[in-house]
């Protein structure tokens, strides 16, 4: 997997350069520190993955990914940050990153991440889980989670692993449609409004576990 890291830190950029090249699997193409300087990075060396940091001295990475995106850039981008905001999570969101790492996460987590985000599937950090579920305070979870059927509960913890609705249909044996309507009442019954948040509530809840290599 070809990697480029933009961050506007000389010494994060020296550290997840030595974390990466640890992994055989992956490869460090080019740093930029700034907006102009991964732009040109992205078009020259055509990356599988780009590790963006959520802000670039004054310029914002999300704006960066936004504009890369809509140039036809067809790298996967994974936002890496210290923030913990809602906001800033939301708004990555809905730019359509493949990934949220914060920066506290070991470098062992980080890896994990970016082996997911390569196979096609989104990774979004544990830490982030609490900002969706403070989102939805009001909502009694356990209760929700007890009016799911078992095959309903079954395809929420595949969900929350991150796979499309093609895999879990593969994964479960059954068909695509039927993947979809256990989605929809999911998303009914436990008041969520897409996908990614009952990924992401099937992980708070601790219904998703994961093995690190």
């Amino acid at each position: 997997m070809k990697v480029v890291i933009v961050d506007d830190h000389p010494l994060v950029r020296k550290g997840l350069v030595s974390i990466l090249t640890l992994n055989e699997t992956m490869e460090v193409l080019g740093e930029a520190k700034n907006s102009r300087e991964a732009m040109d990075l992205f078009s020259s060396v055509k990356p599988d993955l780009a590790l963006v940091d959520l802000r670039l001295g004054n310029e914002s990475g999300l704006d960066l990914i936004s504009k890369a995106m809509k140039q036809g850039s067809t790298c996967k981008f994974v936002v890496l940050t210290s923030s913990t905001e809602e906001r800033d999570f939301i708004r990555a969101k809905e730019v359509g990153v493949d990934g949220y790492v914060l920066k506290e996460a070991f470098p062992e987590e980080l890896i994990h991440a970016l082996r997911i985000i390569s196979k096609g599937r989104k990774y979004y950090d544990p830490g982030v889980l609490d900002l969706v579920m403070r989102s939805s305070e009001s909502i009694d979870g356990d209760k929700h989670i007890e009016q799911l059927t078992p095959k309903e509960k079954e395809v929420l913890i595949v969900l929350g692993k991150g796979h499309s609705n093609k895999e879990i249909s593969q994964i479960l044996f059954i068909t695509e449609y039927t993947v979809k309507k256990h989605v929809s009442q999911i998303l009914a019954k436990l008041g969520l409004t897409d996908r990614t948040q009952a990924a992401l509530y099937a992980n708070a809840k601790g219904l998703v576990t994961y093995r690190v290599h």
